[in-house]
Formats: structure tokens, C-alpha cells, sequence
């Protein structure tokens, strides 16, 4: 029986369903990546497709790291006020590195550093981490949650059948937007104006 136990087994051991997870959730970062030389090109950013129950499985871990990454890039902005421009061996570097400074810029930017060491554990891949620090979690900073989507598509898998599903980030060009068109202005034309004018004249002759 399976009281009790949430989570779908997939038909794998839990050291080969963890793995399954951590490649999916990085696979779906690293479709924001910069692909302009890259052969294997992702056709649409931010969207993968894969089985429906796998999808369903590792949504929670995809927002639980999209929501570590958007509570740390808190700690990314404040530590930008005590950070230097100066390139590294150069004087300048040096003396910042021996003043207060750097300290409030170390203790400023820990919890980011934690965050991302915690990132690579969930997922594995660095990579992927730091396209969702750079790029993901900004986008999200206002967002409560809700960061993916699931979509089932209606071809099922060739082969065994599987109904497959695309899990997707919300946002950017994924989210469609409904266009209104503008009312119409008719325009007056003399025309249609000379039979309104007759009748107006026809009741002034008849009051």
C-alpha cells in the first residue's frame, strides 16, 4: 500500500529519480542560455518537453529554486553599494581589500554565496545555477509565485504511448498576449449628412 506516500516512483530507485529531476530542472534553466553559437539551439527559451508525470514531479523543484534565488538577489543588490570597479592585482584592488570595505561586502553578499552553494546541491549543475541567479530570479522579484506552467499536449509520445506535456517558465515571450483592435471612426460625409439635414428641415416646417 501507499498510504501516506506522496510522489510518484516512475518506475525508478531514488538515486536514479533524483538524478532524473536534477537533469530536468537544470535542462529547463539552460534553455535560457545564450545560444547564438551553439549547434544544439533550444527553439523556444524557458520551455521543455517531457512526460506529464515528470513534469509534475519536478515543478516543485524548479520554483523551490527559482524562489532561493529571488530571496538572494536581495542580498546581490546590497552588496553592490561596497563593491569596487577596480580589476584585480592592481593598487587599488589591494587597498580596498584591506579596508572595512570589502568586510561589509563579504557580510553582505554571504547569504548570495549560500544560496548559490545551496542552488548547485539541488541541481547540480553550475551552469545552470548561474543562468537562474543572473537571469531568472530577476524576473520573478515581484512575482509571489507560480513561476512555471504545465501544458499537456494532445500527440502522445511515439513508442509506449506516454502523454507527453511541456513545462514552461510564465513570463517573457512565453505568455500570450491578447491584442484588442480599435473601434472603428466613421467619418461624416456629406451624403449622409443631406438626408438628416432634410428631415431636420421638414419638422421646422411642419412646427
Amino acid at each position: 500500500m501507499r498510504h501516506r506516500r506522496k510522489g510518484r516512483v516512475l518506475g525508478r530507485s531514488p538515486s536514479h529519480r533524483k538524478a532524473l529531476l536534477k537533469n530536468l530542472s537544470s535542462a529547463l534553466f539552460l534553455t535560457e542560455r545564450d545560444a547564438s553559437l551553439d549547434d544544439n539551439a533550444p527553439k523556444v527559451p524557458g520551455r521543455i518537453i517531457t512526460t506529464l508525470e515528470k513534469a509534475k514531479e519536478v515543478r516543485p523543484l524548479v520554483e523551490k529554486c527559482i524562489t532561493l534565488a529571488k530571496k538572494a538577489h536581495a542580498a546581490k543588490e546590497e552588496a553592490q553599494q561596497y563593491a569596487t570597479q577596480a580589476e584585480r592585482g592592481t593598487d587599488a584592488y589591494k587597498q580596498w581589500r584591506a579596508s572595512d570595505q570589502w568586510q561589509q561586502w563579504a557580510n553582505a553578499r554571504a547569504p548570495y554565496v549560500n544560496a548559490q552553494r545551496r542552488a548547485v546541491q539541488l541541481i547540480g549543475d553550475r551552469e545552470a545555477v548561474s543562468i537562474l541567479f543572473d537571469t531568472i530570479a530577476p524576473r520573478f522579484v515581484d512575482r509571489p509565485g507560480g513561476y512555471t506552467r504545465i501544458m499537456r499536449l494532445a500527440t502522445p509520445r511515439l513508442g509506449d504511448g506516454g502523454t507527453r506535456a511541456i513545462l514552461e517558465l510564465v513570463g517573457g515571450s512565453n505568455d500570450k498576449v491578447k491584442s484588442t483592435s480599435s473601434k472603428p471612426a466613421f467619418e461624416a460625409t456629406p451624403e449622409s449628412d443631406a438626408p438628416a439635414a432634410e428631415e431636420k428641415e421638414e419638422a421646422a416646417a411642419t412646427s
